[in-house]
C-alpha cells in the first residue's frame, strides 16, 4: 500500500470517529436540558379530577372524583382545589358535559341541586323523571341512593264477585333497571366521618321512559310498589344475554370507544319486564289460593271457585278422584274428574 492510500485512510478515520463524538454530544445535550425542565417544573395544589370518564347526566359520587396533583403553571381559576372546594357540596351534583377519565372537573361541568335545569340535566335523552311514595319497609329500609339502580315490585289483592273471602294475592315485579335519581328532594350521599349515612326517605324520583311513566302511574293505583335493590353484577350478565340473544346489536365498523358507549347505555336502560315473574299466595302458604277467584255471573247466584283440596283431621289432603290442572290463557284451576 502506498503512502497516499494509506493516509486517507487514517484521515477517514479521524473523521468518522470526531463525527461520533460529536453526535454523542448533541443527543447528550439536548436530553439534558429536556430532564432538568421536566424536574424543575414546579408541582401546585391538588384539582378535583375524574376517575372514570363521565358523561352527561352522571350523578357525581365519591368514587367518581378525586384530588390529584396539578401543575402549577397549569392550574386555572375554574378547577376545584383542595383545601378550597367542599367535596360535600359536590357529591349529588349532574354532570352537564361530558368528562374524560383524568381530566380535570371545572366548575362550569357540574348542576348543584336547586340550580336551575338540574334535573333536567340529570336525564338521558328522551328520559323522563318519576316520583313515587315509599315507607322504610318498601324503600329498603333507606339502602337505596342516588344512582343506584332499582326493580318495582306490584303487590295486590284480587277479588271476585261474591267470593267469600278467598281472595287471590299476588307479587309481581313489573318492571326492571330504573336508575334513582333523587331520594326525598335530595340528591346527595350524606357522609359521616367517611362513610355514607344510610336514612330512611318517603319519596323517591326515578328516570324512566315515557311508556314506563304511564305504567308506574297505573301500577300506583293498582296495590302497594315496592324497590328491589340490584346487584351491579345483574347488570353485566343481563347485558350479556341480550347480545347472545341478538336484542342488542353492535354496528359492524365502530370503533372501540363507540362501541363501549354503546354498551354502557344498553347497561343503562330500563327494562320493561314482558315475561314477570310472579308469586301468589298459594306459592307461600298452602291455606291461601293459586288462581285468581271466579266471578259471580250476571242475575244469577254467585259462582264459586274450583274448591280447594279438603283437609283431613291430620292437615292431609283427602282425594277424591282425579285431578287435573287446566291451564287457560293466564289462568290456572284444578278441576276434579270425579271418583269415588
Amino acid at each position: 500500500m502506498d503512502k497516499r492510500k494509506l493516509m486517507l485512510l487514517v484521515g477517514a478515520l479521524i473523521v468518522a470517529i470526531g463525527t461520533a463524538f460529536a453526535a454523542r454530544s448533541l443527543f447528550a445535550g439536548a436530553s439534558t436540558p429536556q430532564a432538568e425542565a421536566a424536574a424543575k417544573m414546579p408541582v401546585g395544589p391538588k384539582v378535583l379530577v375524574a376517575q372514570r370518564a363521565l358523561p352527561v347526566g352522571t350523578i357525581i359520587t365519591a368514587d367518581s372524583i378525586n384530588f390529584q396533583a396539578w401543575p402549577k403553571d397549569m392550574v386555572q381559576d375554574v378547577y376545584f382545589v383542595e383545601g378550597e372546594a367542599d367535596m360535600q357540596k359536590l357529591l349529588g351534583t349532574v354532570v352537564r358535559n361530558p368528562i374524560t377519565a383524568g381530566e380535570p372537573v371545572t366548575k362550569g361541568n357540574l348542576v348543584a341541586p336547586g340550580d336551575r335545569g338540574f334535573l333536567a340535566a340529570a336525564l338521558g335523552p328522551g328520559m323522563r323523571a318519576v316520583t313515587i311514595p315509599v315507607s322504610a319497609r318498601t324503600g329498603v329500609a333507606g339502602f337505596v341512593f342516588p344512582g343506584d339502580h332499582i326493580d318495582l315490585v306490584l303487590t295486590q289483592t284480587v277479588k271476585g264477585n261474591g267470593d267469600s273471602g278467598m281472595s287471590l294475592k299476588a307479587s309481581e315485579t313489573i318492571l326492571k333497571n330504573l336508575r334513582v335519581l333523587a331520594t326525598d328532594q335530595s340528591t346527595e350521599q350524606e357522609m359521616v366521618e367517611g362513610k355514607t349515612r344510610v336514612r330512611t326517605f318517603s319519596t323517591v324520583t326515578l328516570e324512566v321512559t315515557p311508556k314506563i311513566a304511564e305504567k308506574i302511574a297505573v301500577a300506583q293505583t293498582i296495590g302497594t310498589i315496592s324497590l328491589s335493590l340490584r346487584s351491579l353484577a345483574d347488570n353485566s350478565a343481563e347485558l350479556e344475554q341480550a347480545i347472545a340473544s341478538g336484542d342488542i346489536k353492535i354496528p359492524a365498523g365502530v370503533s372501540k370507544s363507540q362501541e363501549e358507549a354503546l354498551l354502557k347505555q344498553a347497561l343503562a336502560r330500563p327494562i320493561e319486564s314482558t315475561k314477570a315473574s310472579f308469586v301468589t299466595g298459594g306459592d307461600v302458604s298452602r291455606f291461601q289460593r293459586s288462581t285468581a277467584p271466579v266471578a259471580a255471573p250476571a242475575g244469577g247466584a254467585p259462582a264459586m271457585a274450583a274448591p280447594g283440596p279438603q283437609m283431613a283431621s291430620n292437615g292431609a289432603p283427602i282425594r277424591r278422584g282425579p285431578v287435573v290442572r287446566v291451564t287457560r290463557g293466564k289462568d290456572t284451576e284444578d278441576v276434579a274428574l270425579g271418583g269415588k
